[in-house]
């Protein structure tokens, strides 16, 4: 991957805001999760409430898919705009844990109002482990990526 390939790819990896595709009774479901990446570069955590769609989904079948992309400029052609989807599975991340602790911890840095959700009962925190993707980085210009390389930029920087 080339330097620019790889700077749009850490950008994307850092957006907030991610559609978030599961599987609802057998058909594709799609809904917006703000997002923050694990501390250890293992994926991306999310905080939902088990009253969404999307928590059930993923409780009943840990198959995702998460889709980020940058913001769209005046005048810029959307088929143009630069996005990453991944394919990957969810895993809840059992409360009283220091997986919990370090995903609390590293949800309040970016989402500080998020402290009022997490002390309801009815939240909880899963990691999204991406397993490959796909970057776009313009019209006619994509790569096909590996769980590696994706873990490659999410990984945090000394």
């Amino acid at each position: 991957m080339d330097p620019t390939a790889e700077t749009m790819l850490e950008a994307l990896l850092a957006m907030p805001v991610a559609a978030l595709g599961t599987l609802h009774e057998g058909a594709p479901f799609v809904s917006m999760v703000p997002v923050v990446p694990a501390p250890d570069g293992s994926g991306f955590l999310i905080h939902v409430s088990s009253l969404a769609s999307h928590t059930r989904d993923l409780r009943a079948d840990g198959r995702m898919s998460l889709m980020v992309m940058a913001p769209l400029d005046e005048d810029q052609d959307p088929l143009a705009l630069p996005r990453l989807t991944l394919l990957g599975t969810a895993e809840a991340i059992e409360a009283g844990t220091k997986d919990h602790e370090a995903a609390a911890e590293a949800y309040l840095a970016r989402f500080p109002q998020a402290a009022l959700t997490l002390g309801l009962g009815d939240f909880s925190f899963f990691r999204l482990r991406p397993a490959s993707g796909r970057l776009v980085l313009g019209f006619g210009r994509a790569l096909s990526l590996d769980g590696a390389q994706i873990g490659a930029g999410l990984a945090p920087k000394p």
